[in-house]
């Protein structure tokens, strides 16, 4: 009996660590949709005003009306869209009626319609409010005297369009900004992959459960032979 206790002991163990593991990722599952939906139920508010003071940790998606002035210069960022394929994110400054200047994130176009005229003028823009985390180490450095943008990055941005360092990401513009297909915040960026992470560590727990077994039966065959 005594050459049990090792093998016993060991599977028991390493069955209870990877089933706490599977569980753990459950309950991040449940916390992770809780923070999706408030994320969904923020982005789909009622339309609030710019805010004076700036807080991203509060105001990140928050939903804004902008009626203004659309200028007709665009930063370019490049980008790859899934169904569409590379092209171009346009970052233009906007001037609202009260004097303020922020960047609005106009949308996607083709990779050939870079340097296409766009619309300025009149405008009034509906998104949200957004700090994008577009760059990592891999990311390549801006070439702004090319108009080759890698990320959206605000600061630079700000001081070439000579705005806040403010973003709005565009839902709808009226009058249409022809050309430019919206590519408003949502939530199919934001990782979600806790479910496949239970089921990954259940299914080692199952995996360490026969292999367990199989030693077992080993020393068995081994003792009665």
């Amino acid at each position: 009996m005594r050459r049990y206790i090792a093998p016993l002991l060991i599977g028991l163990t390493g069955i209870a660590i990877l089933l706490w593991l599977g569980t753990w990722q459950l309950q991040r599952l449940d916390w992770k949709r809780g923070i999706l939906n408030e994320i969904e139920t923020t982005i789909a508010g009622a339309p609030q005003p710019l805010p004076r003071l700036v807080d991203p940790g509060a105001q990140r998606y928050q939903p804004t009306t902008l009626t203004g002035e659309i200028g007709a210069e665009t930063l370019a960022v490049l980008v790859s869209v899934k169904q569409r394929g590379a092209g171009w994110r346009l970052i233009s400054p906007f001037q609202t009626e009260d004097g303020r200047r922020v960047l609005v994130d106009r949308g996607f176009v083709p990779v050939d319609q870079k340097d296409a005229p766009r619309y300025s003028g009149p405008a009034e823009v509906t998104g949200n409010l957004h700090w994008p985390d577009d760059r990592n180490s891999s990311t390549p450095d801006n070439d702004p005297a090319d108009n080759t943008w890698f990320a959206r990055d605000l600061a630079p941005m700000a001081d070439r369009l000579d705005t806040e360092p403010l973003l709005v990401v565009t839902r709808t513009m009226s009058p249409a900004d022809d050309g430019v297909s919206p590519l408003p915040v949502d939530i199919s960026g934001i990782p979600n992959d806790h479910l496949q992470y239970a089921l990954t560590w259940y299914s080692l727990a199952a995996v360490w459960l026969i292999m367990t077994g199989v030693w077992i039966r080993r020393l068995k065959t081994g003792r009665e032979a």
